[in-house]
């Protein structure tokens, strides 16, 4: 059996890994933009208050899924998916440009989702989805306090990733101001006794929330970004868009498979291709919900490994979980909405 596995994220490798176990046989390739490793994805927000984040984020080298007999090719794009012949085309490797499936299993995370109103506005912001984008912040952050400055930050955004991020940046003492469009903090997460309480939280620790808040221009002026928004005009030494996810679907849309926010699958997460399955941030289950939390993907990468060695033969169904905000001292007193 030759499986495929685009992304190496925490679905991508905990699947190969399981599947290994149950198969010897199988032929499993990994194929993955990144170059640094697997890495701990929620370990990004906290990566200003930990100086060894870029080493401590590594779970484990791609070396060792290559001891594993885990074939990875890393800083690669999959460019298209050709479902009648079975192969995907490839580009980042002079060698090789196709390579053939038999069961093709796309777990390619999510981007970050940068609203309509702000493309205009590029190059006057960061975005904080990835490793790469936490060491160019990192430099960004090394560059100010070189030239012996504090650094204040613009977060745009108070849904759960602006705040995680916020609250770490806080705990290096850096300026933080959190801008969001809505009249409370995680309207999406949280239950609004515990959106006051997350902004108690946050403004105790010394960071500036401004709520109901359209932000109308972006600008890069000598040093620094000028926000405006309809009741202030302020500069900042850099500004983070952090305003959710974006399923990365592109390939499989492109491949006609059927797709509403995510990659729709049945509850066994295959896709309309019998071929081709989907998990993590990507798989849009027929309830019509993203398990995007790790406990979730966790459990779908392994159900899926055993489904497909006949472990077993029943529909994937998701475990209790229950998620929570990486904001120090903020503990909410009812349960997380999903």
């Amino acid at each position: 059996m030759k499986v495929i596995i685009i992304g190496s994220g925490i679905a991508g490798v905990t699947f190969a890994e399981n599947l290994r176990a149950l198969s010897a046989d199988a032929k499993i390739t990994l194929l993955t933009k990144e170059t640094d490793g697997y890495y701990s994805r929620p370990m990004l927000s906290m990566g200003f208050s930990d100086d060894d984040i870029e080493q401590n984020i590594i779970i484990k080298p791609f070396n060792d899924l290559l001891n594993n007999n885990i074939c990875v090719i890393s800083g690669v794009d999959v460019n298209h998916i050709d479902r009648d012949q079975q192969l995907i085309n490839i580009q980042g490797v002079d060698e090789i440009e196709t390579l053939e499936y038999d069961t093709l299993v796309l777990a390619m995370g999510s981007s970050a989702f940068i609203p309509p109103p702000y493309l205009a506005f590029q190059n006057c912001y960061n975005l904080f989805n990835s490793l790469n984008d936490l060491k160019k912040l990192r430099r960004i952050r090394q560059s100010i306090i070189l030239n012996k400055q504090r650094p204040h930050w613009a977060i745009i955004g108070g849904g759960l990733i602006g705040c995680e991020l916020a609250s770490d940046l806080a705990q290096t003492n850096d300026q933080v101001t959190i801008f969001h469009v809505m009249d409370r903090l995680m309207e999406r997460q949280l239950v609004a006794e515990d959106s006051e309480k997350l902004l108690t939280v946050l403004q105790e620790s010394g960071v500036n929330v401004l709520l109901n808040q359209q932000i109308k221009q972006l600008q890069k002026t000598t040093d620094k970004i000028q926000i405006t928004t309809d009741s202030t005009v302020n500069k900042y030494h850099s500004v983070i868009v952090a305003c959710g996810f974006k399923p990365r679907i592109d390939l499989a849309v492109d491949a006609g498979l059927h797709s509403g926010r995510g990659i729709i699958t049945n509850q066994y997460l295959q896709t309309n291709d019998e071929n081709i399955y989907a998990l993590g941030d990507i798989a849009e289950l027929p309830n019509g919900k993203l398990y995007a939390f790790i406990k979730p993907i966790r459990h779908q990468a392994i159900w899926l490994a055993n489904y497909l060695t006949n472990q077993h033969s029943s529909p994937w169904e998701p475990p209790l979980f229950n998620p929570s905000a990486k904001v120090n001292n903020f503990n909410a007193d009812h349960p997380y909405l999903f």
